[in-house]
């Protein structure tokens, strides 16, 4: 590796013997620059130790998700299509359904391209577990925006929300802290209570996201009081996040980055993350809609447009969308977003590496 590092192309105008100590101050020298504003290199310096962690980890996942697909004996044949009723198809599904399992520790799994949402899927299980006169209680305070209307909370226009068909739905309010309440939690089943939801990370509410233990912790107190109680889970945007992936690290940069320029962050810096949510308080409309531009304008795909905020099929409130991503609506790719409301919060997300949202928050800053 360092031979390649050191190499040069044989032009006769260059000399064809550098030596290795000045090949090595070269690359050294090269590798103390980058592209980033002076708030951005500071607060990347100060978490190289975190930096150093999540790579560490990150071997421990790939190792996992690795050996799930192996175990699915996956190979290219499971790649072709089929047609008509897929009777006939190569058990790519039932493969793909095995590894899937295996990555997330569950007994089963169904992985299709037909949930084109969270919300889609959610939906889905939800009308599958209840029945007219079951209840559906939140343990998590009030769940994402776009299922109030799946829930009943808001008129789903005669759609046919959980509420038309008679079932029947509480929430729990959360803990001063911004948690669960355990003591409410305690004694909140009651006898018709058929389903628990819990959602893990803060979806528009300005909380703490739910740790793995927490989530063990609830469900524990529930079946304590009936065994028989479904409880679901809604994990978006927490999955591997115990052992923490390379998209994280990027929110570890947006936190320490706006906590520095006095913003109110969730979480803090250095704290450690149940799901790769960042959100940031910003205070106003029109730095709201700075923010989402300027990481509009700094993605790889759509740069040249201007995110609108706007009324959005499944939200009570207006908001604003920056992502260019190669798929749409894939935040995990590099996002944000947020509603037009108090405390305008904008919810940061995704990125393939630490330094594209380095990159971005340089143009955050200037727009702020």
């Amino acid at each position: 590796m360092l031979v390649l590092s050191c190499a040069r192309p044989v032009y006769p105008t260059l000399s064809l013997s550098p030596s290795r100590p000045k090949c090595t101050a070269i690359r050294s020298s090269l590798s103390n620059v980058h592209p980033f504003v002076p708030e951005v290199a500071k607060a990347a310096d100060s978490l190289s130790s975190e930096f150093r962690g999540v790579d560490n980890l990150v071997a421990c996942n790939s190792s996992r998700v690795l050996k799930a697909f192996q175990n699915a004996r996956v190979g290219s044949h499971h790649f072709a299509g089929c047609t008509g009723y897929g009777l006939d198809e190569a058990g790519g599904r039932e493969a793909l359904d095995q590894a899937f399992a295996e990555i997330v520790g569950a007994e089963s799994a169904i992985v299709r391209s037909q949930f084109f949402s969270g919300t889609h899927a959610i939906t889905c299980a939800l009308f599958a577990f209840l029945r007219p006169g079951d209840e559906l209680l939140a343990v998590a305070g009030a769940p994402y925006d776009t299922l109030e209307e799946v829930i009943g909370k808001r008129d789903s226009h005669g759609l046919g929300s959980l509420k038309d068909f008679g079932v029947m739905y509480r929430e729990l309010p959360l803990a001063e802290d911004g948690g669960l309440d355990w003591d409410v939690l305690t004694s909140a089943l009651r006898p018709y209570t058929k389903c628990a939801l819990i959602q893990r990370s803060c979806g528009y509410s300005w909380r703490r996201s739910l740790s793995v233990e927490e989530i063990g912790r609830a469900i524990k107190i529930i079946k304590m009081q009936n065994p028989n109680c479904l409880v679901m889970v809604d994990n978006c945007y927490g999955e591997f996040v115990e052992s923490i992936e390379p998209p994280m690290v990027g929110t570890f940069l947006v936190a320490e980055v706006m906590a520095s320029k006095g913003y109110k962050v969730q979480p803090l810096p250095r704290v450690p993350r149940s799901d790769t949510v960042q959100a940031v308080q910003l205070g106003s409309r029109e730095l709201l809609l700075a923010f989402c531009e300027a990481v509009q304008r700094s993605s790889p795909v759509g740069s040249f447009t201007k995110p609108v905020a706007g009324t959005t099929p499944g939200y009570a409130s207006e908001v604003i969308f920056a992502d260019g991503t190669f798929i749409d609506g894939s935040t995990s790719e590099l996002s944000c977003d947020g509603p037009l409301r108090e405390p305008y919060a904008v919810f940061c997300q995704g990125g393939t590496h630490w330094t594209q949202w380095g990159l971005v928050l340089g143009d955050v800053l200037k727009s702020l």
